[in-house]
Order: structure tokens, then C-alpha cells, then sequence
């Protein structure tokens, strides 16, 4: 939904845009080496003058963009919202702009509605020719516990390879998105788990590869991975071929601990997705139990026996802090899929599966800093 209330951040190598009407990423490019990086999202209607059919009360839904933050993640079942909270449909206003003495700048936004009686701020910080966008959303008191989580887009509009740091398992819910044929199509099987994701379980007794994409033409699934123990890093790499780019999502797995993939292809056909939302992979991290929402987040549930936090408790008297890291670089000739992320003081090594490796500017402190 256009105009919306733009925002743009620039540093050297890299533009952001976030729309102050829901606090959408909007628009995101790195330029580095004479070439552009786009890699994320925005759903075909977002443009549109006014909302359109099917996203009446859900602004998060009119304006579909990049990534944004949802407090709660999935139904908001507890306290009065839409679908992610107010977080990802409610107006932000711009409280601070400064220059970072290194090159750069920082931006601060607050949330013009309280969540749980929380004040939420959000920090969006740029580095000079760091191709990545650090992000922090900080709550001033509140009380009780909510799951969050990021819902970042990539667009795949032809073929992708998709890598992640090491996981325990990956599961689907109990329903699938679209049960019923009229309205929609999943092809994964619900519920299922599966330790390989290269081979999980698909409805028709088969397998899809989680590690491509796309693993189906014109469906909807939901899958939750769960980070492995002990992971100091966790990371997702999507290398869009065509384009010759690649997308980088990085948090710190002790706040963060599941990844939930939203396979979204053309698989509903109903307003506003309409058959024509396709090529588009959701990379969601999270503490929330899957989509299950808010109220069964912080109950006791099968991540929570285990010892996996689904919910982060507000402090009445404090303040609490969520982070995560989005990026985004033009792949040199021949790059293959991601093999691994290795985090220095001061940069980050990518290493694909043939051995070769990108070493760029990054400030590890930032997620190290959160435990």
C-alpha cells in the first residue's frame, strides 16, 4: 500500500527504506564491487492505493514488505491485535537520527501502541560498507511473556539454494496452511518431523528437499527448524541463482532458537493472494512455538519440556532486547551453495561448498552482545 510513511537510511554501500506506517523493510540494496544486491521482498499489492480485498483490519497484510517485527508472532490471542501484533501494523514514530563516529548512521522509532503495557523501540543501524542491516527492538517495561520473531521475504523468482546452520530438526504443525483444495494447496505433511532436510516428508508419501527452492509449484507450507545445541551463530544463506545474489539472515540462537519457513508459491488462491504471491521464502527467526500463537506460546508446550524458551518475559521495571541481522551481496562467478558462516571481531567468512570464501565487514558484538 503506497505511499505509505517512508523512511530512508543510507551508509556507504548500502540503502534501507522502512515504512513508519507498519514498520515494514521496505526496500533494501548493497552495492558492492559495481553490482546491486535486492534479494528481499515486497507482495505484488503493497503499491496498491488502497487496501485491497482481504486485508480489511490486517495492515501488516496491505503492506507486505521485507522484513518486520512481530510482537506476538502469529496470533495474537492474548492481548487485542492483528495477526503479529502491533508491531508489524501499527504507525512508528521517529524519536533519534545520529551519526556513528565510524561511518554510518542509527536510527530510533517507537511503537505508537504499548504491547503488554511495553513502550517498543526500534533501532536500525547501518555501517559503512558493511553489506548489513543490525537491528534491535528494545521494550521499556510491560508485563507477562509473548513469542516474537522476524518474518523476513526473500523473492525467488527462479531457482534457489538454501543453507542453514546446523539444526536439530525441522517440523510442520499439526494443520497444514490450506486444507481445504478450494481455497488453497500444502504439500508437506502435517504433523512431521525430519532430522535431514533433504528429505522431509511430503502429504503424497514422498520427500522435498528444504534446501532448494522451489520444493513445489503452487502451494503454501510452514516448517519450524530448531537450532542445535550449542550454536553460537545461527544463520540462514539463500543464493538466488539467476540473479547471482545472495540473502543473509543471522541471529543469536540463545534468544533466537527456532527458523520457520514460509513457503509461499502461489498455493492460495483467495484475496489478496489471488494465485499471484509466488516465489517468495519466508525465513522467520523466532522464540515462539511455531505458529502456534501467543497463548500456546507461553504454555507449557513440547519446546518448552525440552528446555527451548518459546516466549521472552517483559520486565516491569527494565527494559529487554531483541536482536537479528539481515544482509545481502552479489555472488561472484561459479558460487555455490553456502557451506558455512564463521564470525570474527570484525568480519564474517562465507565459505560455500567448493571451498570458496567471502570475507566481509561485520560487527560480531552485536549478537554476542544478547544472551
Amino acid at each position: 500500500m503506497s505511499p505509505g510513511i517512508q523512511c530512508s537510511l543510507t551508509a556507504l554501500g548500502i540503502l534501507v527504506e522502512v515504512d513508519l506506517a507498519v514498520g515494514h523493510l521496505t526496500r533494501f540494496e548493497v552495492e558492492r564491487d559495481g553490482r546491486r544486491a535486492a534479494p528481499f521482498h515486497r507482495a505484488p499489492w503493497a503499491n496498491d492505493p488502497e487496501p485491497i480485498d482481504g486485508t480489511e483490519g490486517e495492515p501488516y497484510l496491505s503492506h507486505l514488505s521485507g522484513d518486520f517485527f512481530c510482537a506476538p508472532f502469529a496470533a495474537a490471542d492474548v492481548e487485542a491485535a492483528p495477526a503479529h501484533g502491533w508491531t508489524a501494523s501499527a504507525t512508528w514514530a521517529p524519536i533519534a537520527v545520529r551519526t556513528l563516529a565510524e561511518g554510518g548512521m542509527s536510527a530510533t522509532f517507537v511503537l505508537e501502541r504499548r504491547v503488554m503495557g511495553a513502550r517498543v523501540l526500534k533501532e536500525l543501524q547501518l555501517r559503512d560498507n558493511h553489506p548489513f542491516l543490525y537491528q534491535r527492538h528494545v521494550f521499556e517495561g510491560g508485563t507477562g511473556a509473548l513469542p516474537v520473531a522476524h518474518h523476513t521475504m526473500v523473492r525467488l523468482p527462479n531457482a534457489g539454494q538454501v543453507s542453514f546452520s546446523p539444526k536439530r530438526w525441522a517440523e510442520t504443525p499439526a494443520m497444514p496452511l490450506e486444507s481445504d483444495p478450494t481455497r488453497g494447496r500444502s504439500i508437506l505433511a502435517y504433523p512431521a518431523r525430519s532430522s535431514d532436510l533433504g528429505r522431509f516428508p511430503r502429504a503424497d508419501g514422498g520427500t522435498a528437499d528444504l534446501r532448494v527452492y522451489p520444493i513445489d509449484e503452487s502451494h503454501e507450507d510452514f516448517a519450524m527448524l530448531l537450532e542445535a545445541a550449542g550454536s553460537e551463530l545461527g544463520w540462514s544463506a539463500v543464493v538466488r541463482t539467476a540473479e547471482r545474489d545472495m540473502a543473509l539472515v543471522l541471529k543469536n540462537p540463545a534468544q533466537l532458537p527456532v527458523t520457520m519457513l514460509w513457503y509461499s508459491n502461489g498455493g492460495r488462491t483467495y484475496a489478496p493472494w489471488s494465485g499471484r504471491h509466488r516465489g517468495v521464502l519466508g525465513i522467520e527467526d523466532g522464540c515462539s512455538w511455531s505458529l502456534n500463537g501467543h497463548a500456546a506460546s507461553i504454555a507449557t508446550n513440547p519446546l518448552t519440556e525440552i528446555g527451548v524458551p518459546t516466549s521472552v518475559s517483559l520486565d516491569p521495571a527494565g527494559r529487554i532486547e531483541v536482536r537479528q541481522i539481515i544482509g545481502a551481496i552479489p555472488t561472484p562467478p561459479g558460487w555455490e551453495a553456502v557451506h558455512d558462516l564463521t564470525m570474527q571481531t570484525d568480519a564474517l567468512t562465507i565459505t560455500d561448498a567448493s571451498g570458496h570464501q567471502i570475507s566481509l565487514p561485520f560487527d560480531s558484538r552485536f549478537l554476542r552482545e544478547v544472551s
